[in-house]
């Protein structure tokens, strides 16, 4: 198991980390969380070679996908980078990348109940006002659970809060700071219920946030 003990905050500057094999020639991915070997809850950041394809498997529980960069495809479709996917439990795919792509993606974590098949370029999706200065797209939300993209522009403060139900982050743009630390392009958060902070940005910072999801403990 990785980084399963969700009554604690995890940090990871994927830059910094190894790439591993997958069990697809051509595969690699850095792990972020996981519950067991090649099967289970697992969050991971994936690199497609130009070329290389998944055979058709299954999602139990679910799969979650945004394209960091390249075009990721299967059969449904071609999706850029920029490009938010959700595979609801229960869905089939065989995916594979022409010219290679990277992918932040989250399996085995859907509520049973959530069906719902999602794909939204976010480049051309529109931002709404948030808190602040802030701005927001919504990506996803059931029960508890919600997912967007959240604009900083630069030199934004936001008031501090708690997080029910836990809070993960992607840093996409720019650097995310809170009171525990600073965060470049490429970090991943992971922080549990109840926690707290005061998070702020110097330069322009564009992040994936999903809240409401980890266990009340």
């Amino acid at each position: 198991m990785l980084n399963m003990d969700f009554s604690q905050r995890v940090v990871i500057e994927a830059a910094k980390s190894e790439w591993q094999p997958s069990p697809a020639a051509g595969i690699e991915r850095k792990l972020l969380e996981r519950e067991e070997a090649e099967r289970g809850r697992a969050t991971s950041i994936v690199r497609y070679a130009a070329g290389s394809r998944f055979n058709t498997h299954e999602h139990p529980l679910g799969e979650e996908i945004f394209v960091l960069d390249g075009v990721f495809s299967d059969e449904t479709g071609d999706y850029p980078a920029g490009t938010y996917l959700r595979n609801p439990p229960g869905s089939a795919h065989a995916p594979f990348s022409e010219q290679g792509c990277t992918l932040f993606v989250k399996l085995h974590q859907f509520a049973r109940a959530d069906r719902a098949t999602v794909r939204i370029n976010t480049n051309t999706q529109r931002w709404l006002p948030g808190h602040g200065g802030l701005q927001v797209m919504p990506l996803h939300s059931f029960e508890t659970e919600h997912v967007a993209l959240v604009k900083w522009p630069a030199g934004e403060v936001f008031q501090p809060h708690r997080h029910y139900a836990g809070e993960e982050i992607l840093v996409l743009n720019g650097e995310f700071i809170d009171e525990h630390g600073r965060y470049p392009k490429g970090t991943w958060m992971r922080s549990p219920h109840a926690s707290k902070h005061t998070p702020h940005v110097e330069q322009e910072t564009i992040i994936y946030v999903k809240t409401g999801h980890l266990p009340v403990l």
